[in-house]
């Protein structure tokens, strides 16, 4: 049974239909790679989070790379990915960070 009150494109999703995502079973559909590993590291994926950031390339994705190792707490491979993504590694909250990399990626529509 479908929800009709459920958004399940990235163009009309908002961080917080994102995150009630999170109670179902699977991602939304046409939601992009980025936002998926962000997705399934959210639900205690980390190594299925880990699989889809490092498949994907670009600046965007390096920073999605960085704030996985830094949750997994490697601060040395988490530098390495913040300099490829050309950005300094954050130092707030973990949680913050995953925030504002969801509302990047729904509001730029990038995988």
């Amino acid at each position: 049974m479908t929800n009709p009150g459920a958004c399940t494109k990235m163009d009309t999703m908002d961080p917080i239909e994102f995150r009630e995502s999170l109670s179902r079973g699977t991602p939304p559909a046409k939601i992009g790679k980025l936002l998926e590993a962000l997705w399934h590291e959210a639900r205690g994926d980390w190594d299925r989070a880990h699989e889809i950031a490092q498949s994907q390339k670009g600046r965007t994705a390096a920073a999605v790379h960085a704030y996985l190792h830094r949750k997994e707490g490697d601060l040395a491979n988490a530098d390495y990915w913040y300099e490829r993504a050309e950005r300094a590694r954050t130092r707030g909250a973990l949680e913050k960070e995953w925030q504002a990399l969801v509302a990047e990626l729904l509001e730029s529509g990038k995988e």
